[in-house]
């Protein structure tokens, strides 16, 4: 798998990911975060273009140095700045409530431990502060989602770690962030990879 996850995956991630309605996904809320932004799972960069970079402060975590260096790449060509944590989302090198925003783009299906890195999520992100999320995951039809499940094991084995079954909006609002806004949709594909959810989460400005 190590030739293949560095060879192979990275344009499969790339070729998958920059498909035009899912560009047009991250062109309507990338540029919403401004002032300190955490990407987490910046893969190869496929959101940088889309950041007001007079407005932000970036940084991005990925564990995954053969997806990281196109990043670094892209950064470069669009004069933007990022600093480039090296490491997965379960356990983000940041203080409480460092950041003003998070954005997070068809990363929560692969994270082994996605639980805990949604409760970092939720700790380093600042009272207030939003995540922006566009997810892929189970199908809320029956058919579908029993295809979802036969299909998983290979599905991640060929696609880096990534799970058909996981409901990102359940997810998220376990964590402990309050879903602002949602919508879930079919893109055009095959419906076990295809199911889409997408929005905008906050985490409280006050503790009950």
């Amino acid at each position: 798998m190590g030739w293949y996850a560095n060879n192979i995956l990275p344009k499969l991630i790339e070729a998958g990911c920059s498909q035009p309605l899912l560009m047009k996904l991250r062109a309507q809320y990338v540029p919403q975060a401004n002032g300190r932004v955490l990407e987490i799972g910046i893969g190869t960069g496929l959101n940088l273009s889309y950041y007001d970079k007079d407005n932000v402060e970036l940084t991005g975590l990925d564990p995954a140095a053969e997806l990281t260096g196109h990043a670094q790449q892209r950064a470069q060509e669009l004069q933007l700045s990022i600093d480039m944590l090296g490491v997965s989302g379960e356990s983000i090198p940041a203080e409480d409530k460092a950041f003003d925003a998070l954005v997070c783009t068809w990363t929560l299906c692969s994270i082994p431990n996605v639980t805990k890195a949604l409760e970092e999520m939720y700790r380093v992100v600042k009272p207030g502060g939003k995540l922006f999320f566009i997810e892929h995951g189970a199908s809320p039809d029956t058919n579908i989602a029993r295809w979802q499940q036969r299909v998983e094991p290979l599905w991640k084995r060929i696609a880096g770690g990534c799970h058909l079954t996981r409901a990102a909006d359940e997810l998220i609002a376990d964590a402990g962030f309050h879903i602002a806004e949602m919508k879930s949709e079919y893109l055009p594909g095959p419906r076990i990879a295809t199911f889409m959810t997408h929005g905008v989460a906050v985490r409280a400005s006050t503790t009950l």
